[in-house]
């Protein structure tokens, strides 16, 4: 490997940047968090037997479990594409192409949401998976810019800072279609027809704020010295292979992997599966739902900038793991006490705290530990799990349901995930970690 010349990243390139966050957030609240999930169980369920059932491939599935199944499949196969196209853009330095190109593969997908109707679940799983898939591989390689933009003493500032205008640009939407939705039968709009404008509405948003960094970040860092000619997709994968040894080979790096991918799937499980939980177990209305996952946003944006200050004074790993307490707590909470749409709005309230904190935080901790020039591979693996995406999390939720029948139960099957993580999280040396991204495989 071989470095170009760096530059120093400007203001105007950071704040691009965070622009990346405010343009996906749309499709993790409006979509994700809030719409897709009951829209999606209740196409389901128009074309379920008597007892429930749908058979997609002919297996037999309830309802009220395809779409958990259909997130745990999509972060399945994210498994096998993100390390891959990670290898190869770091290899080529194209991660800057690789971004905008699934920005708008899931952005048009995602668009595409506004013909799924009738009991079509089938179409509704496709697009999911193409656009979810999409948008984890474009958080890869938005997430490899961190380490080129800030310097380790400030990666927690600006990996907060994006956070943070996240959250306002996927509440801000997310307020727009709550108005709408409100507001739809006045202006003519069925209520399938509301859900469908907004799905186009997150599509169109994600697509057309990722205009302002494609035009502000700028392609930095090392540049392979292999040859022009090579098969790209052979030498990613022998990248790839590379890669893994070298996380397996670094125990503090690994260590803090393993914990990450699982309190974090628990994290985003919550987040895809709070909606369908409060639809189908409290019954409440899209209305609610809605105010609810905005109150999320909102408080979200100031709790990135609490644990931001919490960090500073006791460090970010103690600040993380300060949150995955509150996380269980919130968890045992939902399965005990929750009953009514108070309660659901004082869950969205303590989850937007901790949320910000604890995912801006864990980013850049984590960018502290990837090698120069190997951004992309590393978080690759780190995006297995993160904005809306679960693979353990969606199946273990899922399974609890399909077999106590249990929407209690199977959020607080989640708690594994939590306390698993926050186990591991206590053995990892931070300081360790960094060393460790300076020593060559």
């Amino acid at each position: 490997m071989i470095s170009d010349t760096t530059s120093p990243s400007t203001r105007r390139e950071r704040t691009g940047w965070y622009m990346y966050d405010w343009a996906n957030s749309a499709f993790g609240t409006t979509v994700v968090a809030v719409f897709l999930g009951p829209y999606l169980t209740s196409i389901a369920k128009t074309a379920a037997d008597s007892a429930g059932f749908i058979y997609p491939l002919g297996v037999k599935v309830h309802h009220g479990s395809f779409f958990p199944y259909i997130v745990s499949l999509s972060v399945f196969l994210q498994v096998f594409v993100l390390p891959l196209a990670g290898a190869i853009a770091d290899r080529t330095r194209l991660k800057k192409h690789f971004l905008f190109t699934f920005a708008y593969i899931g952005s048009f997908a995602t668009m595409a949401m506004f013909f799924l109707k009738g009991d079509n679940y089938a179409l509704g799983a496709i697009l999911f998976l193409i656009a979810n898939i999409s948008f984890g591989a474009s958080v890869v390689f938005s997430n490899a810019f961190l380490p080129e933009l800030a310097a380790p003493e400030d990666t927690d500032k600006v990996s907060a800072n994006g956070w943070a205008v996240g959250y306002l640009g996927g509440g801000l939407l997310l307020a727009v279609n709550l108005a709408f939705f409100s507001n739809a039968e006045k202006l003519g709009f069925t209520t399938g027809e509301a859900v469908r404008v907004c799905f186009l509405s997150a599509g169109v948003w994600w697509a057309l704020f990722s205009i302002i960094p494609l035009f502000t970040l700028k392609v930095r860092g090392f540049k392979s010295d292999s040859p022009q000619k090579e098969n790209l997709l052979k030498a990613g994968f022998v990248q790839l292979i590379h890669t893994l040894k070298d996380i397996l080979s670094k125990p503090a790096t690994r260590l803090f992997l393993i914990a990450y991918l699982l309190y974090n799937d628990g994290i985003q499980t919550v987040i895809a599966l709070a909606a369908q939980f409060g639809s189908e177990e409290l019954h409440l209305d899209v209305g609610v739902l809605t105010t609810a996952i905005l109150l999320v946003q909102f408080v979200a944006f100031f709790g990135s900038l609490l644990f931001k200050k919490i960090a500073q004074a006791i460090s970010a790993k103690k600040a993380i793991i300060l949150s995955l307490v509150i996380w269980i707590g919130t968890l045992v909470y939902a399965y005990a006490f929750i009953k009514t749409a108070t309660d659901f709005y004082i869950l969205s309230a303590v989850i937007g705290l901790v949320l910000g904190g604890s995912q801006a935080l864990s980013r850049s901790v984590f960018s502290q530990m990837v090698p120069l020039g190997r951004e992309s591979e590393y978080f690759s693996f780190y995006e297995i799990s993160d904005k809306g995406t679960s693979w353990i999390g969606s199946l273990l939720f899922g399974l609890s349901l399909q077999i106590t029948n249990s929407y209690r139960m199977a959020i607080l099957s989640l708690v594994i995930l939590f306390v698993a993580g926050f186990l591991l999280l206590l053995k990892v040396n931070v300081e360790k970690a960094r060393e460790e991204s300076l020593l060559k495989m």
